[in-house]
C-alpha cells in the first residue's frame, strides 16, 4: 500500500463482497489499512452510471447560474434548520470565510416542536428549500443521488464494521428509522471573496460517520493524515467518490479510525469548481458507545485528535449542532441566539 505522503488509496466497492455475499477479505484488509492509516480513500464501482454523474453536475451548474435573486429566495437565513442557499463567503471555517456558495439539504421532514431543552439538536430537523419554480428538476435529481448515497454509505459502514472484526450490522441500529444524513451542492469561486484568500474551505474534520464526496475535474482537496504535517492532494478520478471518516468513528474507536483533517484550496480566478458532498449520518439522538476492538487493533488506537476549542462528542446530534452553529453564525444569531456563546 502507498504511504500517506505519496497518494490516497483507491478501492473498488464492486469487489467488496464475494459471490456468497460475505465480505471479500482482500477488500476488508485494504479498507482497514486506508481507514486507519490515512482516513481517506477514493471509491469506484459504487453503482452510479456516468449519465447519473453528468446529470447531477449539470443541474448543479444550472442552479448556481440562476439569477442571484432566485438563489437568495432560498437564503439559509430563512431556515432555522440550516437548510438552503449560503452566499459566497458566508460559511466560516476556522474563523475565516470560505470561497464557496452552496445549497444544503437533508431528509425532508417536518420541523419538530416541544423537544426537551437539553436536546436542542432536534432543531436541525426540518424541510428543505428548493427552487421548484425556477429549476424543478433539481429536487428530483439531488434527492435521487442522496438515496443512492444512503445505500453506498450503509454498505461502506457495514464493511468498516467487518474490518474492525465486528458484525456487519454493528452500527446499523444508530441509523434505523430517521438517519440524519446531510448533503450539499457546492460551487467554489476563486478570487472573489477577498477575506477568504486561497481558502476554499479551511482545515477541518467532518462531524459524522462517513463522507462521500463527488468532485469535478478541477481539484483542490488536500488531506493531512494523523501525525503528519504534510498536505496530500486528492487528484480527481472521474466519477469516483472521495471517502473520509468522521468524528463519530474516531470517538467510537478511540482513534484507531481517524477523522482526518482536510481543506480545499480555492480555484484560480475565473475557474469554477463544483462538488457534491454527502454525509452518511445516524439519527440525531444516536449516542455512539466505544467499540469493543480486538486487542491487536486496540493496541494501535492513537487516542482522540481532539481540539479543546472543538471537542468531539459521542452524541451525534450535539456534535453536528456544534458544527452548524460555528459554521453559520448568521443563522445561529437570527434563529438560535440562546445557543450562541
Amino acid at each position: 500500500m502507498d504511504t500517506p505522503t505519496e497518494s490516497i488509496p483507491v478501492l473498488d466497492l464492486a469487489e467488496a463482497r464475494s459471490e456468497d455475499g460475505s465480505f471479500n477479505p482482500a477488500f476488508v484488509a485494504a479498507l482497514r489499512d486506508a481507514s486507519h492509516r490515512v482516513g481517506f480513500f477514493q471509491l469506484t464501482g459504487y453503482g452510479a452510471t456516468a449519465a447519473q454523474v453528468t446529470e447531477l453536475f449539470e443541474v448543479t451548474r444550472r442552479f448556481f447560474a440562476l439569477p442571484e435573486a432566485e438563489r437568495l429566495a432560498l437564503d439559509n437565513r430563512k431556515s432555522p434548520h440550516f437548510r438552503g442557499y449560503t452566499r459566497l463567503g458566508h460559511e466560516v471555517t476556522q474563523g475565516r470565510p470560505d470561497a464557496r456558495e452552496q445549497l444544503d439539504f437533508g431528509p425532508d421532514r417536518p420541523a419538530l416542536r416541544g423537544y426537551p431543552a437539553d436536546q436542542p439538536y432536534w432543531l436541525i430537523q426540518g424541510p428543505n428549500l428548493w427552487p421548484d419554480a425556477a429549476l424543478p428538476e433539481l429536487r428530483t435529481v439531488a434527492m435521487a443521488w442522496a438515496e443512492h448515497m444512503c445505500r453506498v454509505g450503509a454498505e461502506l459502514l457495514a464493511s468498516i464494521a467487518v474490518s474492525l472484526e465486528l458484525p456487519e450490522d454493528y452500527f446499523a441500529a444508530a441509523f434505523e428509522g430517521t438517519p440524519a444524513w446531510m448533503a450539499k451542492l457546492t460551487h467554489y469561486v476563486g478570487g472573489v471573496v477577498q477575506a477568504a484568500g486561497n481558502q476554499g474551505v479551511g482545515a477541518h474534520a467532518d462531524y459524522g460517520f462517513v463522507t462521500l464526496l463527488l468532485q469535478d475535474r478541477v481539484g483542490g482537496l488536500e488531506v493531512r493524515p494523523h501525525g503528519s504535517d504534510v498536505w496530500i492532494p486528492v487528484p480527481p478520478i472521474e466519477g469516483a467518490l472521495v471517502v473520509n471518516l468522521g468524528e463519530m468513528l474516531e470517538v467510537a474507536t478511540q482513534g484507531y479510525l481517524s477523522a482526518t483533517v482536510h481543506r480545499v484550496q480555492a480555484p484560480p480566478p475565473g475557474v469554477d469548481r463544483y462538488t457534491v458532498p454527502f454525509f452518511w449520518s445516524p439519527r440525531l439522538d444516536a449516542v455512539i458507545d466505544p467499540v469493543p476492538l480486538p486487542p491487536a487493533l486496540a493496541a494501535q488506537s492513537r487516542g482522540l485528535s481532539d481540539d479543546p476549542a472543538n471537542p468531539m462528542l459521542a452524541s451525534y446530534g450535539a456534535n453536528v449542532l456544534k458544527g452548524w452553529l460555528r459554521a453559520h453564525p448568521e443563522v445561529a444569531r437570527l434563529h438560535h441566539p440562546e445557543l450562541v456563546r
